[in-house]
């Protein structure tokens, strides 16, 4: 398998861009209101994931969708658009250093979650990373 197959790699290309974006958007969000700033985002996200599924031939017609499918991307929409919108206010009121490890909390929430909704199993050593993130995402944010 080549490295650009593994989700590793996927999960880190993730990370390097998850980093630029709270740099992009702490510069960004300066002179407007951080919902506006969220706004234009999203704006702009849908602009490149349409034309990426145009070029590539993604689109599918929405009556082939699964009912759950919609379901579940509407909530996991939701969610998003709650968390971005959070997320900017944040950045426009504290430092990006400071905010973007508070908000990978997330890491040890999808933890929890994992386990408790999608009966996921981890090791006591995947835990005690867990709560390693945990503890340097609050020295980090707090002190």
């Amino acid at each position: 398998m080549s490295v650009s197959a593994s989700w590793q790699f996927w999960a880190l290309v993730a990370a390097v861009f998850a980093a630029l974006t709270a740099i992009f958007a702490k510069i960004g969000i300066s002179d407007i209101d951080s919902d506006l700033a969220t706004f234009i985002r999203t704006c702009v996200i849908m602009a490149v994931l349409g034309a990426m599924l145009t070029v590539m031939g993604k689109w599918r017609s929405p009556q082939t969708i699964p009912l759950k499918t919609w379901l579940f991307l509407g909530l996991s929409g939701l969610a998003t658009g709650a968390s971005w919108l959070a997320y900017f206010r944040a950045l426009k009121l504290g430092d990006a250093a400071r905010v973007a490890p508070l908000d990978k909390l997330s890491i040890v929430l999808v933890a929890i979650f994992g386990v408790l909704f999608l009966g996921e199993h981890l090791s006591l050593m995947n835990w005690l990373g867990v709560a390693l993130i945990a503890s340097g995402a609050v020295l980090l944010a707090v002190f």
